[in-house]
């Protein structure tokens, strides 16, 4: 077989002694190709190292080989310019670009305003450039209904990564966070803990209220009673979940444990214990969410839920590509969560080892 510089769909036809027309309907895996011939022209594309052209093909199939994400816009540029990055992102870029790139497919990464109206308006633009075969909605785009009636309305699959929402449209791929919570509120009490502190997330996501039902069911459930102010609110970032520690930190009878519903504030939670020359998990345990790969590095090691990002991310993209082909994939599709037992939990203090040193 001759090897040419800059190897084309012709080339490949000549090599595996077939049509233009049958090695296109190869490349866009179109039907009426018998395995015998696929299995040739495939192999044509191998030797010769012949690589489609992306407009070749939105030309030849009517797809444009493209998923896309639309991630928080304010949220994540903010954590790119204060140097922080962003870990959820990245382990979707695990998943996701693998399994697209396994497919023939592409991930692209939009990021869109999280206010309605605006949000809506800017997909709109986005859609009509990019014309993607499938878009995945990710917190709080997922709970948002006029991106989910947008799509519907151009005929466009989509799919919402990581709600807790029950949604009756679209491809649903998530975990129970409400169990997640439930299970880190066991942890502790299996330890001895009995005053139990959360620091919830922001408002405008689903799973934060999602963890604190889990977390308080969960408390109900030992017969431990949530004391006022053992919920604090924050907004997932570093500077709300140091508020929110603090504030636990000024009661009278501070908690012995704390959930913080995300890695970066369950980072501050160390941050301000060991300002306060409160020792963890000698004198406070804490357990975090998502498992990003940063818990590994703090001091001590978080024990946290293990959200399965990467593993939403190739799930949802494999039934988005499966939809574009016309399969019926639209419904939930629950994934398993894990608690990851590290050194930041432990068995309780004595009283008053809690209370920050003078």
């Amino acid at each position: 077989m001759t090897r040419h510089a800059s190897p084309t769909i012709e080339h490949v036809a000549q090599a595996a002694g077939v049509s233009r027309q049958t090695v296109s309907r190869v490349i866009n895996n179109g039907p009426s190709v018998k395995p015998a011939v696929r299995a040739r022209i495939l192999a044509a594309i191998e030797e010769l190292g012949y690589v489609p052209s992306q407009a070749a093909r939105r030309m030849g199939g009517g797809r444009s080989y493209l998923i896309m994400a639309i991630n928080d816009r304010a949220r994540t540029i903010e954590n790119w310019r204060a140097g922080r990055g962003n870990d959820w992102v990245d382990q979707m870029l695990h998943g996701g670009m693998l399994t697209c790139e396994a497919h023939g497919y592409h991930l692209l990464i939009e990021l869109i305003d999280t206010e309605p109206d605006r949000a809506a308006r800017q997909l709109d633009r986005v859609l009509s450039s990019l014309r993607p075969d499938g878009v995945i909605l990710t917190p709080p785009h997922s709970e948002n209904a006029e991106l989910a009636a947008l799509l519907k309305r151009r005929g466009i699959a989509f799919g919402r990564m990581g709600s807790s929402a029950r949604h009756d449209d679209g491809i649903n791929v998530f975990m129970s966070d409400h169990d997640a919570a439930a299970a880190a509120v066991d942890h502790l009490v299996r330890l001895g803990h009995r005053r139990i502190g959360f620091i919830s997330g922001s408002a405008h996501y689903a799973v934060s209220d999602a963890r604190e039902q889990g977390y308080a069911a969960a408390m109900a459930a030992a017969g431990l009673v949530v004391a006022e102010g053992d919920i604090q609110h924050g907004d997932f970032t570093f500077a709300s979940g140091a508020a929110a520690m603090e504030r636990l930190l000024r009661q009278s009878d501070p908690p012995s444990a704390v959930i913080a519903s995300n890695d970066e504030m369950a980072f501050a939670v160390l941050h301000v214990a060991a300002g306060s020359g409160i020792a963890v998990p000698g004198a406070l345990s804490v357990v975090s969410f998502d498992d990003t790969p940063g818990v590994r590095f703090s001091v001590p090691p978080l024990t946290a839920i293990r959200q399965p990002i990467s593993a939403l991310a190739e799930t949802i993209c494999t039934k988005l590509i499966a939809a574009r082909g016309g399969e019926a994939v639209a419904g939930d599709h629950l994934l398993p969560f894990e608690l990851i037992d590290r050194q930041s939990t432990a068995r309780p203090a004595p009283a008053g080892a809690f209370h920050p040193a003078p």
